[in-house]
This record gives C-alpha cells, structure tokens and sequence, in this order.
C-alpha cells in the first residue's frame, strides 16, 4: 500500500511541476486538491505519531505531544511504537481488550487469572498516555 501512495504522490508532484512538455510550470494556482488529498492519504498510512509530510500547504503537520522516556513501557504495553498517535493507540487498546478479556477464558482459571492481569496493564497504559495527551494540550 505504501509504494501505491509515493508512486502517486510522485506522479502528481511530477505533473504539479512539470508542464506536459518537461518544462517548470511558471506558477500554480493555489493547491491542487489532488496533491492534497496524496497528502491526507500519506500522512494518514504513517500515523499521526511517524513522520508527518506537510506537503504545499505553508505550514508544518500537527505534531503529537512529546512523551517522556517513561511512558515507552506504556507503549510497549500497547504493543505500538513510542510515540504513536492518538488513532493507533485506541486501536491497539481495543484490540488487546478484546483479546484478553477476562470473559473470553472464563472456562480456565489460569487463563482468566492472566488475561485479568494483562487487561488491568493495558487500561493503566492506555489511560496514563491518555492522560499526559490531555494535560499536553493546553
């Protein structure tokens, strides 16, 4: 999917530049939508905690809340990488609940002993970076 996104985003920056005969366009006339939208698609694919393009807009892309070293164990709770956005945290979080609900291994104590510990890890992590996203956004 990612070598989709460059190979268009690299074929309208090429016509964006270019005028059809390999000479520079003298001047655009404003921002393309489409280039825009290869943008939004981009930025979407790498998540809001990667690297973000800011593409032609004149400004730089929102950046996350910078996390201090001691919420890299949280993440890592969450199994994404340090960092990560908003999005992909609740996804992570929601994915791990469904996995490890204590329900799910009710039929074996052991399991379920487990599956109560790991459940009770992850909501302290989701909510700690949950948190320090709220408070980091004054």
């Amino acid at each position: 999917r990612l070598m989709g996104i460059l190979n268009r985003l690299g074929s309208l920056l090429e016509s964006y530049i270019h005028d059809g005969h390999g000479r520079l366009n003298a001047g655009a006339e404003g921002p393309d939508p489409e280039l825009e939208a290869a943008y939004d698609e981009l930025n979407e694919y790498l998540g809001k905690g990667g690297a973000a393009f800011a593409g032609n807009r004149g400004k730089a892309a929102e950046q996350p809340p910078d996390f201090p070293e001691e919420f890299r164990a949280d993440f890592a709770e969450l199994g994404v990488p340090f960092g990560s956005g908003e999005k992909t945290c609740k996804e992570a979080y929601k994915k791990l609940l469904k996995i490890h609900h204590p329900d799910r291994h009710a039929g074996h104590e052991g399991n379920m002993k487990k599956a109560t510990d790991k459940t009770a890890r992850v909501n302290a992590a989701y909510e700690r970076i949950e948190r320090h996203r709220r408070e980091g956004r004054r």
